[in-house]
């Protein structure tokens, strides 16, 4: 049997499950368009009115889903245009694939018509990217791409894919070539579980801070019920604030120097002795940039699969920081198997913090300046059917993720580390097909204009 290059990526996405791309189309990718229109009933095409919309809305898809978002363009420019949203999900952790076309391999590096060199100018914030010159390695590619975004620390992987691999011909090509599955050692997962315990029994005010490394559903309720099981305050980042409803007993805010709950700041910095983080960076805006002063008087315990993470030092000194490098759902499945010969509760810690919330919120509400902040909670309660809420950045982005009171299972989608202004409306669009729900976008009138020529597609649709 023979198929061309542009066959063989319809036929791979099919496999990996892919039901939905998000992209816009220009020449140089015309042959993959071709297929993807023989197959339309299997793969929902999204054309959006920007290639940035495209990666953004790739973006969102994949926040709401869990599943790997997908999106197309073209040579030259229409591939540079997908490099903010890339860059949004390389910052935040989320798997994309981006397919881009190019001229001819003769042509590559002789300054062609609409020739760029997107694998060059995206390496710093993809997690790999192929350059195709063998059309009898792109079905192996591809699944690689795919394998490689969604395994260790999440995060984009671009393709490109020059127009005669697309016309090229392969007889009987592989599509079920088994590859190497990332595993983490064991031991280091039981080892770290082995000293949060440790630490737990020595504690009297630990804290909990959740990131976004904890990405699986699966993990975060583990999470859940072990902090539940012994009354310990959960903190989370901003991009993880959708783990725990508003009104879950256990949430006490998202941390943040200038910009999180001032009774998440209190607790953590001023309050706890111990403070176990998972899937967090612990970067400037979460902690201030004065990074040695937050929590000195607690001990700090990092998991993070990422050993960039883990870098950087918290306490100068580092007696109090212990930093361990290991897949955070393993180390919470091994604290729920391990965590049964622990008999320690912190109920009365968590009418601590409760004092301290309430107090503090109570101060804020009679605060006029605040008054926006009451819009947003409002606006909340008029929400709570909507599937997800795609936040765009500005100020009302601070406002949203201080006083949004997000219902359990609704999903909030931000730029957290990038900040792209202009990427709510996109993102919105992905969360909508992901959810085929009701999607809301909270922007501000600069970011919206960022990409505001997404409204054809809503006009459209």
């Amino acid at each position: 049997m023979q198929l061309t290059g542009a066959q063989i990526v319809i036929e791979c996405l099919k496999e990996q499950g892919v039901d939905t791309v998000f992209g816009y189309p220009g020449g140089a990718i015309l042959n993959v368009y071709d297929e993807l229109y023989k197959h339309q009933g299997e793969i929902r095409h999204v054309l959006t009115s920007h290639e940035q919309g495209a990666s953004h809305a790739a973006d969102g898809y994949a926040r709401s889903t869990g599943k790997v978002g997908v999106c197309f363009a073209t040579s030259g420019p229409g591939a540079t245009n997908l490099v903010t949203g890339i860059a949004t999900a390389y910052m935040d952790s989320v798997p994309v694939v981006a397919i881009t076309c190019n001229v001819t391999v003769p042509l590559l590096g002789k300054d062609s018509f609409q020739e760029i060199d997107i694998a060059g100018i995206t390496m710093p914030i993809t997690k790999h990217n192929f350059i195709v010159k063998d059309v009898t390695k792109l079905a192996d590619t591809i699944r690689r791409a795919f394998k490689i975004a969604q395994t260790g620390r999440p995060g984009p992987v671009l393709i490109d894919l020059p127009m005669d691999m697309q016309r090229s011909e392969v007889a009987n090509p592989v599509y079920d070539m088994e590859f190497e599955e990332c595993h983490t050692d064991p031991a280091q997962a039981e080892a770290a579980a082995d000293v949060i315990l440790e630490a737990l029994e020595q504690s009297v005010r630990p804290v909990i801070m959740l990131g976004h490394g904890v990405d699986s559903t699966e993990s975060q309720q583990a999470l859940l019920r072990f902090t539940r099981e012994r009354q310990i305050p959960v903190i989370t980042s901003v991009l993880a604030k959708s783990v725990l409803s508003y009104d879950h007993p256990l949430n006490f805010g998202c941390i943040g120097g200038a910009y999180g709950h001032r009774y998440a700041n209190m607790i953590a910095n001023a309050k706890s002795d111990l403070i176990l983080c998972f899937g967090i960076s612990m970067c400037t805006r979460q902690i201030g940039t004065k990074v040695h002063e937050f929590a000195k008087n607690a001990r700090i315990i990092r998991v993070d699969i990422d050993p960039y993470n883990l870098k950087r030092d918290i306490h100068e000194d580092g007696v109090n920081e212990v930093k361990l490098q290991a897949e955070t759902g393993a180390v919470i499945r091994c604290l729920s198997e391990k965590g049964s010969s622990v008999k320690k509760e912190f109920g009365d810690w968590l009418e601590v913090c409760r004092e301290i919330k309430e107090n503090l919120q109570a101060v804020d509400d009679q605060t006029p300046e605040r008054y926006i902040n009451r819009m947003i909670a409002d606006l909340s309660d008029m929400l709570q059917d909507t599937s997800a809420i795609a936040v765009d950045v500005g100020q009302h982005m601070v406002w949203s993720y201080q006083s949004f009171k997000n219902r359990e299972g609704q999903k909030l989608l931000f730029s957290g580390g990038h900040g792209a202004m202009g990427y709510g409306l996109p993102a919105a669009i992905g969360a909508y097909y992901a959810t085929g729900r009701p999607v809301v976008c909270i922007c501000g009138d600069g970011a919206f204009q960022m990409n505001i020529q997404e409204l054809e597609w809503v006009k459209r649709e």
